[in-house]
């Protein structure tokens, strides 16, 4: 049966209910008191948007860009009109100044490319109230700051680049003209997540979509249907309803298997599920999804959702019960073929389908929550996915708010995505010191509060804190005792010099635990050739090729080895790197070009990954 802690979520759930209504309390009588003072921040946004009815708010959004941070004192949230002849307005939002919402504003505007500031954006819309509905305004992200505003009224305020949250309208919103302004900054900060150094290309905008939500008064917020763990048969969750009258009655319908399953929820909206059916279980080979309907009295939610098993058994990763080695590439969330933020269906299946024609069964979405169109698609292959917040590097642990960044942003990664079967892996964070203050503290702290979120996945941080000499690789972290498995990014080869032959590697482990090579590599740049391999910097496919194949020779002797994982599937985007001629502001480090094109090295691990029975241990 579940361990205690992983059967006290209706406990702990209800908990984390009573906090942040106290909490909404003791804000409101704040902005009651003082209006001044009110911050108010975004709501925790529903799961499953596309399962409900929504409305479009993409497409064309008037912007101004503010790098001089005018807009505030301004009140440009205001869109003051001129009256008289002497009434000079120093601001105006225009058609002649658009960009394409979702996406970020770097890449759609020349003079944009390396700004890290403001834009205001705006957007129109008409909508009509209909009689016993609720509206919301939904944002799948915007990168990092975001204020809210509607009709000239703040709706309140969201830290974070990532996820997604929403604001309730319906008694905001005016029968038919109504405006929505934004004021998104990405301005690096040292109290952000991810702080003021990271490797990757900072694209800020709203990123994702955007959208209006209808509900009815009371409505399916949440909910959470999985397997119960090391069971193959037993469904055990719950669900969650918003709304006067929350005491209901609930079923659950999988129509392919026959189950009509009944339960009710409690004042407090809560339902328990516990049902039985013969699953045909999610796996790489047979990515099998359901068809699950929940229905309450006055709302009917709809998705697909795959059953599947993943835990650790000493030095293995089990997936249903049976050992499996993971073969998995890196992935940022940067459009093929075009420099910008990814995020349609149509980059998740280019994306995806490259890491499948290299014949990965995972694919670690780095270092934060893609959108959910990767998250979706990669199911649907047959591709687990490794999921990551923003804790990253050079991170103030010390700072109070920064530990509340980390619980927040964890749980809203969690909340979006702990239906997705595929998704095995929570990770919460990437090579952080051990030297910075408070480090193990409030990793530890987190990984107690994600594993009573959700039982059912592993959790990791991955560490690079190992030790190379005399041709050893001493594996020692302490933290490595609170997680599932031991996450190493390594880069001999590269980085480190190799000491001798890669095969005769000597590794020592301070814990039993499977072990994940979570980033590898080197950098080439594609069509670099006709070198030799021995030339370290060359930046010439031949060396990066050589580092693969020196890596696969160390992989065959490195203890518990449970699943190496690429860095990376194609170039991208990075401002630090500043090398002239080979980066040009690109990490070069993908087997893929940023325009898709195969170097030497994708061959070598393409092969490795081919002998697929042979790497389970």
């Amino acid at each position: 049966m579940d361990s205690p802690v992983s059967w006290n979520w209706l406990k702990n759930y209800t908990d984390q209910q009573m906090k942040y209504s106290a909490l909404r309390f003791i804000i409101l009588f704040i902005c009651v008191s003082s209006p001044s003072f009110c911050h108010l921040f975004a709501q925790s946004a529903m799961i499953n948007v596309d399962g409900r009815k929504t409305i479009p708010l993409d497409g064309a959004w008037q912007v101004i860009p503010d790098p001089g941070g005018g807009g505030d004192w301004r009140r440009i949230w205001e869109e003051k009109k001129p009256v008289k002849k002497t009434d000079f307005v120093e601001y105006a939002f225009t058609d002649a100044y658009t960009l394409h919402v979702p996406g970020d504003f770097n890449t759609q505007k020349p003079e944009l490319l390396y700004y890290e500031g403001t834009v205001w954006y705006k957007k129109t819309f008409h909508y009509f109230l209909k009689s016993g509905k609720r509206l919301f305004l939904h944002f799948g992200a915007i990168n990092y700051l975001a204020d809210v505003y509607l009709n000239g009224q703040k709706l309140g305020f969201h830290e974070g680049g990532f996820t997604p949250f929403q604001f309730e309208i319906s008694s905001k919103v005016r029968e038919g003209e109504n405006t929505v302004v934004v004021k998104v900054n990405n301005q690096r900060l040292k109290t952000g997540l991810p702080a003021l150094g990271f490797d990757w290309f900072n694209y800020g905008g709203i990123t994702r979509r955007v959208q209006l939500i209808e509900t009815a008064h009371s409505f399916i917020e949440d909910y959470f249907i999985r397997l119960k763990k090391h069971s193959n048969s037993e469904v055990q969750g719950w669900i969650k309803i918003n709304g006067i009258n929350a005491e209901q009655k609930i079923r659950v319908l999988i129509p392919e298997l026959k189950v009509n399953y009944s339960t009710s929820a409690n004042p407090d909206g809560l339902a328990t599920v516990n049902l039985h059916a013969d699953f045909k279980l999610w796996s790489p080979q047979t990515p099998k999804l359901y068809k699950v309907i929940i229905q309450s009295e006055a709302d009917t939610v709809s998705d697909e959702i795959g059953f599947r098993n993943i835990e650790v058994n000493g030095a293995k990763i089990l997936l249903n019960g049976k050992p499996i080695f993971l073969k998995g590439v890196n992935i940022h969330e940067e459009s093929p073929f075009m420099a910008g933020r990814a995020f349609s269906p149509k980059d998740a299946d280019t994306l995806l389908r490259w890491a499948k024609e290299l014949g990965c069964n995972l694919v670690r979405l780095a270092h934060y929550p893609h959108n959910e169109n990767m998250v979706k698609t990669a199911e649907r292959m047959g591709l687990m996915v490794w999921d990551e917040i923003p804790v990253y590097q050079n991170i103030e642990f010390g700072d109070s708010s920064v530990r509340e960044k980390m619980d927040l942003m964890m749980k809203e990664m969690i909340r979006r995505d702990r239906n997705r079967c595929g998704v095995i892996i929570w990770s919460l964070s990437n090579e952080t010191s051990p030297s910075i203050p408070n480090r193990n503290k409030a990793l530890s702290e987190i990984a107690d509060h994600c594993r009573l979120l959700d039982s059912s996945r592993l959790i990791t941080s991955v560490i690079n804190s190992q030790h190379y000499e005399n041709q050893t690789m001493t594996v020692w972290d302490s933290l490595y005792s609170t997680f599932d498995f031991m996450a190493v990014n390594e880069y001999l080869g590269w980085y480190v010099p190799w000491q001798g032959v890669p095969a005769n590697t000597q590794w020592k482990m301070a814990y039993q635990k499977p072990v994940v090579i979570s980033e590898f590599g080197g950098e080439a740049k594609y069509g670099n050739k006709t070198g030799s391999p021995d030339e370290a910097n060359s930046w010439r496919e031949e060396y990066q090729e050589q580092i693969y194949k020196d890596q696969i020779s160390m992989f065959g002797s490195t203890p518990n080895l449970a699943g190496v994982i690429a860095w990376i599937l194609i170039d991208y985007r990075s401002p630090v790197r500043m090398q002239p001629v080979y980066q040009n502001g690109y990490n070069r480090k993908g087997l893929l070009s940023e325009k898709g094109e195969k170097k030497m090295a994708w061959w070598i691990l393409n092969k490795y990954y081919g002998t697929a029975d042979s790497l389970i241990r």
